[in-house]
């Protein structure tokens, strides 16, 4: 029987979850279905981003209560998916997950009603969308956490589950906004609320009809659980605090997505007023990196598997994240900076799909919700503050300036972490044969169990941003 160890040792193997020979029948159900629902789940979110302010300036006039609706769900959302990691991992994701999409059904679907009655007081709007922001941060979380095992029972490399998740939620920021905007003009905003509740429901009917909740793979090392609901949560907090990589790997994130919000919240429009592209401008940069970043993360689904992932790392989220602020900031000319742009987002599609593998081999099954909800959090944290550091830089330092700091911060967040010795063991590894897994302590003292030979032959990497994804990795903002 192998020997039972705590989360820490368990991380510091940095060798959890690795890609291991699958005999079983290739099923593709569970892939379709994570994929499915997360797109219905994603595009719910998108359309409820556009129409809910609408509806709100619309039916108040007032820009400040506009403000607080988006303020009302997004604290919820954080805060309820940081905590409920033991919940999703107790209670299994498929359950929170659907609980999640239905109650968000719920508080869509009547929050329309009371207002067509004129029971829609603009205090319980505000409770209507804590409550789906409440459900759908748990929900999501859950999500991401069927990627290993819905890939496994495909038969293909995390690294292809990963990258079309990554498709699938840039395709969803790029159309979800769209299909709103289309709703809002032809039928009003009260439907998009409808549409977004049935983009909810969808994404619960799927999750009950296609997916199960993960098991441990047959060759992780047993995990020494804790107790109760906090001794868990604390086991979370250990876990990421001891994996080194995966504590770099989020620790970059959280600085990045601080940077990109800092961006596109401030910097974006900012340009370009001062340059005279005019607001046409902003959409025209955020399509062309989504779209490029769209394919790109497509072919990485294919092709991911096979190529160096640090080389990949270092030179996508260089690629997606730096030169954009050098072209602006030195006053490039719009066609230049839209092709700066296509080239970032095909290098950012690529780094998605790599960190997000990852993210997800150095998680044990066992404690997949605590550690990635948790991480997901982390890597969120520095959001709120971004608007406030942009508005800030442009103050003191003017445009140009301002663009020149965030781009050299956001290289030496990629840069700094990426060529540390323990981003090393993002290479792939293999799975040992079920009789080594008891195999004796090295020289250093550490088990080299199930996991603990790399290959580059192998094929796994971090779902996501999960670990937060990384997939979460590359914020969908830039």
């Amino acid at each position: 029987m192998p020997p039972r160890t705590t989360a820490a040792e368990t991380a510091a193997d940095n060798a959890v979850r690795t890609a291991a020979p699958d005999t079983g029948p290739r099923v593709l159900r569970g892939l379709f279905g994570m994929l499915s629902a997360n797109a219905a789940a994603l595009s719910a979110n998108r359309v409820l981003s556009v129409a809910l302010p609408w509806f709100v300036l619309t039916t108040t006039g007032s820009v400040g209560k506009t403000g607080l609706v988006a303020f009302c769900q997004i604290v919820p959302y954080v805060i309820a998916q940081a905590l409920s990691g033991p919940l999703i991992d107790r209670i299994g994701p498929k359950r929170i997950s659907v609980a999640g999409d239905l109650l968000s059904t719920v508080a869509m679907t009547v929050a329309p009603l009371l207002y067509l009655t004129g029971n829609l007081p603009f205090g319980l709007l505000l409770a209507l969308l804590a409550v789906v922001g409440a459900a759908d941060g748990p929900a999501n979380g859950a999500k991401g956490l069927f990627v290993p095992s819905a890939t496994r029972a495909a038969r293909v490399p995390i690294e292809r589950g990963t990258g079309l998740s990554a498709a699938v939620e840039r395709t969803a920021t790029t159309v979800g906004p769209a299909l709103a905007g289309v709703v809002v003009t032809a039928f009003g905003s009260l439907y998009a609320l409808w549409v977004t509740a049935a983009l909810f429901a969808i994404s619960a009917l799927v999750v009950s009809t296609t997916l199960t909740d993960p098991v441990p793979e047959p060759h992780e090392k047993p995990v020494e659980d804790s107790g109760g609901y906090f001794a868990q949560l604390r086991q979370g907090a250990e876990f990421l605090r001891d994996a080194k990589l995966l504590r770099s790997i989020i620790g970059m994130l959280a600085v990045t997505n601080l940077l990109d919000q800092a961006f596109m919240s401030v910097l974006l429009p900012v340009w370009a007023k001062d340059s005279g592209a005019g607001p046409q401008a902003i959409g025209l940069v955020v399509s062309v990196f989504a779209a490029t970043s769209i394919v790109a993360a497509l072919v990485a689904a294919g092709v991911a598997e096979r190529l160096p992932r640090r080389t990949v790392y270092l030179i996508g989220f260089t690629l997606g994240g730096v030169p954009r602020f050098a072209a602006m900031a030195m006053g490039a000319p719009l066609w230049l900076v839209l092709t700066v742009l296509a080239v970032g987002g095909l290098g950012s599609g690529f780094v998605n799909p790599i960190v997000g593998a990852v993210t997800y081999e150095l998680i044990p099954t066992p404690l997949l919700g605590r550690v990635k909800t948790m991480a997901q959090a982390v890597t969120w944290a520095g959001i709120p503050f971004g608007g406030l550091l942009g508005a800030g830089l442009v103050t003191l330092t003017g445009t140009s300036t301002a663009l020149w700091i965030v781009g050299g911060l956001y290289l030496v967040a990629i840069v700094v972490p990426g060529l540390s010795r323990e981003w090393s063991g993002m290479r792939k590894r293999a799975a040992s044969a079920p009789a080594v897994a008891d195999s004796a302590p090295d020289s250093n003292g550490s088990a080299q169990g199930a996991g603990g030979a790399a290959s580059e032959a192998a094929a796994g990497r971090p779902a996501g941003q999960a670990v937060a994804r990384e997939d979460a990795s590359v914020p969908a903002a830039a």
